[in-house]
């Protein structure tokens, strides 16, 4: 959705909105198991980068999925979690995780991948 456009024709568009990128969805996931720092969030991401990491969190913030808590300690501390909105996000999307199990292996011969991540 362009910048400044807050328009979305459907539930469906706004959920996609939200989840859309290669990696919001595996970060969520990952926040599924409750609260996590920065460092361990990019080691359950396997492959995000620091940059595209912190803008994702920041997008999901603002959308109000994903908490960003700053503890006032030495050294600093922060940890992100999901907001109710969040886990019912999580929510709605196990079963996406459970079709996506079951078809895995038909579509990596459709589409010839020899590898498949794990999401579910």
């Amino acid at each position: 959705m362009p910048e400044g456009c807050n328009v979305f024709v459907s539930g469906l568009d706004a959920g996609i909105d939200v989840v859309g990128g290669k990696w919001k969805v595996l970060i969520l996931w990952a926040l599924g198991g409750g609260p996590r720092r920065f460092g361990e969030l990019r080691r359950a991401v396997d492959g995000v980068s620091e940059k595209v990491l912190a803008q994702h969190l920041r997008e999901l913030e603002r959308d109000e999925v994903v908490r960003r808590e700053a503890h006032d300690t030495v050294p600093p501390r922060v940890e992100y979690s999901l907001t109710p909105s969040g886990t019912a996000l999580v929510e709605a999307l196990r079963p996406l995780g459970a079709w996506g199990c079951e078809h895995r292996t038909r579509l990596e011969e459709i589409r010839g991948s020899a590898v498949c991540a794990d999401a579910g």
